[in-house]
């Protein structure tokens, strides 16, 4: 089995910020698997079970908030005996610009906290992410500011083609391999 999880924060008034990102990746997901609802909720997640590829899939979308992300992954991927190198988190990411992501096998959390609390929970740092990026804040903006807020109409198609990429970089991790899925998307929109 395979556990798929798009971070982000669950209150309707962070649908379209950059923060949510990982959610907007997974609704995509969520949709191309055939319309798929998430329904089930389980450790603190809402969640629902499909196959892709001839494996189990586990979609998941923490409703811990981003920083709580962990508390919600963890004991999911513990009681459906998923090892860490099968669990997939997407997330946002300011240290690439908008559009672009990377896939790696494993890695810290590079200041991301919802990245810090799945990697502390988990008590590894040895599972698949698939990171979109938002671009770097300005300057004069608080971080916080910045990852909260909406994502500009000028980046929208921008962020919609990355979500979609982000999702074809999940399912090429888990049909081709990690190594496969990093050759084919991190080449992309540099």
């Amino acid at each position: 089995m395979w556990l798929i999880c798009g971070l982000g924060n669950p209150e309707r008034r962070y649908i379209g910020t950059r923060h949510n990102a990982g959610f907007a990746a997974l609704d995509l997901l969520l949709h191309e698997l055939g319309d798929l609802k998430l329904c089930d909720t389980k450790f603190q997640g809402a969640c629902v079970k499909t196959r892709f590829f001839e494996e189990s899939l586990l979609l998941l979308k923490p409703l811990t908030y981003m920083n709580e992300s962990g508390r919600c992954i963890a004991p999911l991927s513990n009681f459906y005996r998923i090892p860490p190198e099968r669990i997939i988190v997407i997330s946002d990411e300011i240290e690439l610009p908008p559009g672009q992501i990377r896939v790696r096998a494993r890695g810290s959390a590079g200041g991301h906290n919802g990245l810090k609390s799945v990697i502390s929970c988990l008590g590894t740092e040895n599972f698949p992410r698939v990171r979109i990026g938002v671009g770097e804040k300005p300057e004069y903006m608080d971080l916080a500011d910045y990852v909260l807020g909406k994502i500009p109409p000028e980046e929208e198609k921008t962020m919609a083609e990355a979500y979609q990429e982000a999702a074809e970089a999940c399912l090429d991790i888990i049909s081709k391999g990690v190594d496969k899925s990093m050759n084919l998307h991190n080449a992309k929109r540099k």
